[in-house]
């Protein structure tokens, strides 16, 4: 399905929510929403993170108004799938689930997550002022829907972006940084790689962190792709062993122990002065800016990621809020009411100013943002067009990025060539997805 198909979809089912006639409209406020919910507590897991920390930082605004209580419970990226699933078969205690772009498969199919339709079809709790096409559509579709259904809003949206040092560049003759993946390698590397300076940092620790922004990284920018359309492993391909072979390559240009550097490590690298660019996430440039964690000042500049053979593919991750499906009814109303409200338009200048990322599009295109935060105009250009599909977004997803974060590593240190990780990480790709049963027929082939 396309995501002009897709999103299509999405706004058929908010008809209802958009058609309220304006008397409605005008009469509609949280505070009225919200009064059969006072007491209510729901639970939700936050990420240690700065979008996170911002919308900490609004939530006794939403309490205040609401008489809703949010209840957060703050833990790593890494325990978070792990504390949701059990949580959910359990039939625990999280009202709302953070739901990552490559999770929502599992959540949907396994009917952990309400269709946003209830609550945008409803005229108490639907805001009429949502307005699902303020989102950036790439982002409401790789973030909120499966399947052509709409299940989360999305809440702390990332791209990959090109952080680098200007003044690292100027000192070396640049008057700008690389527009292609080859310049970077080929020209900036030599020239920014001395003195026990590097020119490039690719965070690549054995965990998330390897498969997706590292591995999955060279994959699409050189064309390559984890699937073809039939779900065979793309992975030996000409594309995508050039994009392998390229990371092997610019490693020469990157500090010793690379495969051990996450997000934190390649961060602090530039914000210490010690490499003058990486590809990181949008949401560290709140980290990278502030003079309390970084060095830099004002030689930070921004850029959208280098561009390979097939184009700009910037990394594209984050996360929706979507409603539980375990929760009782007023508490899955009274989550819906603080995801409505934490990702609206109402909301996003606010959430921007407190460190967060949102995904409206609206927010960019107020007068000055793109002037106070230089990142915006490289975030907007990346979400224009993307792949909602830069990691495979189905349920398998868990267990086969533990592949490839295990057979990536390898093919990092050098202990197997490229074409054999590929082919390793390729056979057992190809099994979980055999025994999950999209090569009978049991399962469609979305992702």
């Amino acid at each position: 399905m396309s995501m002009k198909s897709t999103i299509k979809g999405l706004m058929g089912g908010a008809a209802l929510a958009l058609a309220l006639s304006p008397v409605t409209a005008f009469a509609w406020s949280l505070e009225e929403a919200a009064e059969p919910y006072a007491g209510t507590t729901v639970d939700v897991v936050f990420l240690l993170r700065p979008g996170y920390e911002a919308a900490k930082k609004m939530l006794p605004e939403f309490e205040e108004k609401t008489g809703i209580k949010v209840n957060v419970t703050d833990m790593p990226y890494e325990n978070a799938l792990g504390e949701q699933v059990r949580d959910f078969v359990a039939g625990g205690d999280f009202d709302i689930a953070l739901v990552d772009l490559v999770w929502i498969g599992n959540f949907a199919e396994n009917e952990w997550i309400v269709p946003a339709e209830k609550f945008i079809n409803d005229p108490a709790l639907a805001d009429p002022d949502l307005d699902l096409d303020d989102f950036f559509p790439l982002v409401l579709d790789a973030f909120g829907s499966w399947g052509g259904t709409l299940y989360g809003l999305p809440f702390d949206n990332y791209s990959g972006l090109l952080f680098y040092n200007s003044c690292m560049l100027e000192e070396a003759g640049f008057d700008g940084p690389p527009q292609t993946w080859t310049e970077l390698k080929d020209e900036y590397g030599p020239a920014l790689t001395k003195d026990g300076k590097y020119a490039f940092a690719l965070q690549s620790k054995r965990n998330e962190t390897q498969s997706a922004d590292s591995f999955a990284r060279v994959l699409w920018p050189f064309g390559g792709s984890f699937l073809d359309d039939e779900f065979r492993s793309n992975l030996m391909s000409e594309e995508s062993q050039a994009g392998l072979k390229f990371r092997q390559d610019l490693m020469q240009y990157m500090p010793e122990g690379i495969v051990a550097y996450d997000h934190a490590e390649a961060v602090n690298a530039l914000a210490q002065g010690d490499v003058a660019m990486i590809t990181e996430w949008s949401s560290f440039y709140s980290t990278l800016k502030n003079p309390d964690t970084s060095t830099i000042g004002d030689c930070l500049a921004v850029a959208p990621e280098p561009e390979g053979p097939a184009g700009r593919k910037p990394a594209l991750g984050g996360f929706s809020l979507a409603v539980a499906s375990q929760a009782d009814e007023n508490e899955q109303a009274a989550a819906w009411l603080f995801i409505q409200w934490i990702t609206s338009k109402e909301n996003a200048a606010e959430y921007l100013e407190l460190g967060g990322v949102p995904a409206r599009q609206s927010v960019y295109e107020m007068e000055g943002v793109a002037e106070k935060y230089d990142f915006v105009p490289a975030l907007v250009e990346s979400w224009q067009e993307g792949v909602p599909e830069f990691r495979p977004r189905f349920a398998e997803w868990p267990e086969i990025t533990e592949i490839v974060q295990e057979w990536g590593t390898k093919m990092m240190l050098g202990e197997v060539s490229t074409e054999e990780g590929a082919k390793e990480i390729g056979d057992r790709m190809e099994a979980v997805l055999e025994e999950a049963g999209y090569y009978d027929g049991e399962k469609p082939l979305v992702q």
